[in-house]
């Protein structure tokens, strides 16, 4: 279990970092200079293995799951990143989505986190995809209800729309079915039945469930990268990420696949990073990009933190 939750929170922040520095450069501008390896300063003029927002917000989420599991936990700790830096990479916070920045100085007035995010439909940016995947070592145990319940209560601080939980839902299910050492396409197999049956079972509005049937009624990875989209739109971010993970061999190939799509990298590269972490294992993340990384250390704490809690739980 530590390995798998080190792959995690290791394989999104080397994703993220991967992308920083070209964040927002259109596909057709890095072409002419892939990524390749792990680069400094670029769009932000921060130095090489500098991480964002992307990884702040799941490392305030890994926090919580360190301890009790509390939602108000998780609201406290992302007020203190952005009003104080916490979890930064070099003790600033340099990237924050409008959506998100709006829901934290909600909980900071009062609102309850589980109240705090955006409903409307023009509010499903990538801002609760990107820092989801720790939940997925507290619900990987309980039924299919309980996970759902939990992953709308955990994106709805900052992103409450229906078509934001559930990409986080589908990202969370397939993430668990990787702890279980599924084959990948089998996943995705599987996750075409399961998940529109869940959905469907909630009285879901079916035009909502259709805007996934990219993942649910085709085979994604059969598209070209041309067919791919990696805006900051919350399902551009989601499809990205599994086509990546699913048209590539290794967690090297898929970051970098991932972040030369160009627009929204760091999240991209972030998402993606994160299943090919838990695919591939944290021996398998190149080790000159973990030399690199800020905070590694740190991060590596963290996961011990978060692998104890679970340990005990389990015990218990």
């Amino acid at each position: 279990m530590l390995n798998a939750i080190k792959g995690a929170l290791l394989g999104l922040a080397i994703g993220d970092a991967l992308g920083v520095p070209v964040e927002f450069r259109d596909r057709s501008a890095i072409q002419k200079n892939p990524v390749t390896d792990m680069r400094g300063y670029g769009t932000y003029n921060v130095p090489a293995g500098t991480w964002s927002d992307d990884s702040s917000l799941t490392f305030c989420l890994a926090e919580a799951l360190a301890k009790e599991f509390d939602i108000n936990i998780v609201g406290e700790n992302f007020i203190n990143w952005l009003r104080h830096n916490y979890w930064t990479a070099h003790g600033v916070v340099f990237d924050v989505g409008i959506t998100t920045r709006a829901a934290i100085n909600r909980i900071a007035a009062g609102t309850s986190p589980e109240l705090a995010g955006g409903l409307h439909e023009d509010e499903n940016g990538n801002g609760s995809l990107m820092r989801i995947l720790p939940l997925v070592f507290y619900i990987q145990d309980k039924s299919i209800k309980e996970r759902y319940q939990l992953t709308k209560l955990i994106s709805s601080i900052t992103h409450a729309h229906i078509r934001s939980v559930m990409s986080c839902f589908y990202y969370l299910e397939f993430a668990r079915l990787l702890l279980n050492k599924t084959d990948k396409f089998s996943i995705y197999k599987q996750l075409k039945t399961d998940v529109p049956e869940y959905l469907h079972s909630l009285s879901i509005n079916s035009k909502e469930i259709s805007r996934f049937d990219r993942l649910l009624k085709s085979d994604i990875y059969e598209l070209s990268e041309e067919d791919i989209y990696s805006s900051g739109y919350v399902l551009h971010t989601l499809q990205a990420s599994i086509w990546c993970l699913l048209t590539t061999d290794s967690y090297k190939d898929a970051v970098l696949k991932a972040v030369n799509l160009g627009e929204d990298t760091d999240t991209t590269g972030a998402v993606t990073g994160g299943l090919a972490g838990l695919l591939y294992g944290y021996e398998n993340i190149p080790a000159a990009w973990l030399e690199l990384l800020a905070r590694r250390t740190d991060i590596e704490a963290l996961a011990e933190r978060v692998a104890a809690n679970y340990t005990i739980k389990k015990s218990n």
